[in-house]
């Protein structure tokens, strides 16, 4: 790793830090600014290329990816538990008691589902406030092992001991030490505060309206038709699964390409696989209490 690469990579993170040390430092960061120019334009990257590239970054990230991780939860499970449940009711072929037990399931699964969210933000959040807290109080007190630890960041880059040396140097008198270690060493970004309620309530958004579609025929059937539901129920949930399986696994490897959509195909089939599983295990169990209860 040369000394501007270096430079470009500690000028991005400063620049996030909101911070007002001095004027030596911000002569500091000017230069750090100036190699990472200079660097792009080694590359060949003209300006136009520049900004283009930015819009389609941006572009790409107008959903987080913690919001759409927490999305894919709820459904996930909404599309899966919901429906065997209504699958397994529909054994009794009484409509009414589908609709009212899945609707009841889906208000007490969507509140569940929801606080679990929550509490496991809160948990990360009072994680990252006691790590944060330990990473102060070493800096201050065991300057020795501070430096170290900035010195094992940089090792895996190869980058030559001068230089270590200089930066090791530079950043224990830093006032976004911390922020460098709490991002580079212990890899923990920083929660926003409403990260807790997004967590909850996308999570239990996700699971209602997963697992509000297979409820869906049940609503335009007669009293006694669960059955003939449970099979539209079923037709639609095999595309609902198969899409979302598809989905959720070319968000992550790409939608094109031969390999990505062969990727997509299996990875719907695998949700639709589990959602079979899920719905038949409840049906079959359903029987058998019948049976036991006859």
């Amino acid at each position: 790793m040369s000394m501007v690469s270096l430079k470009s990579l500690l000028s991005q993170f400063w620049s996030i830090s909101a911070t007002n040390s001095g004027h030596a430092e911000k002569e500091s960061r000017l230069s750090f600014r100036t190699d990472s120019c200079d660097l792009q334009l080694e590359t060949g990257l003209d300006s136009s290329g520049a900004r283009s590239s930015s819009r389609e970054i941006r572009s790409f990230t107008v959903v987080h990816a913690r919001v759409l991780s927490d999305a894919i939860i709820g459904l996930s499970d909404g599309l899966t538990v919901p429906f065997a449940l209504t699958a397994g009711l529909s054994t009794l072929e009484d409509t009414k008691v589908v609709v009212l037990g899945g609707m009841a399931e889906l208000i007490a699964g969507s509140i569940s589902m929801g606080l679990g969210g929550y509490l496991a933000a809160k948990s990360e959040e009072q994680s990252y406030r006691a790590t944060l807290k330990q990473t102060r109080e070493q800096t201050v007190t065991d300057l020795s092992s501070t430096a170290a630890i900035i010195s094992d960041i940089f090792a895996p880059y190869d980058v030559p001991s001068t230089i270590v040396a200089d930066l090791t140097a530079y950043l224990s008198v830093s006032p976004n030490l911390d922020s460098f270690l709490m991002t580079f060493y212990h890899t923990l970004p920083e929660p926003s505060e409403s990260r807790a309620l997004n967590c909850a309530l996308t999570i239990a958004l996700g699971y209602f309206v997963g697992g509000f579609v297979p409820l869906v025929p049940y609503f335009f059937v007669g009293p006694h038709e669960a059955l003939c539901a449970l099979r539209w129920s079923i037709s639609v949930m095999v595309v609902f699964l198969f899409l979302f399986g598809y989905g959720k696994t070319c968000l992550v490897s790409g939608w094109r390409g031969q390999q990505n959509i062969r990727s997509g195909i299996i990875g719907g089939i695998q949700m639709v696989v589990v959602g079979g599983i899920a719905a038949g295990s409840a049906m079959a169990l359903v029987k058998a209490f019948q049976v036991l209860g006859s």
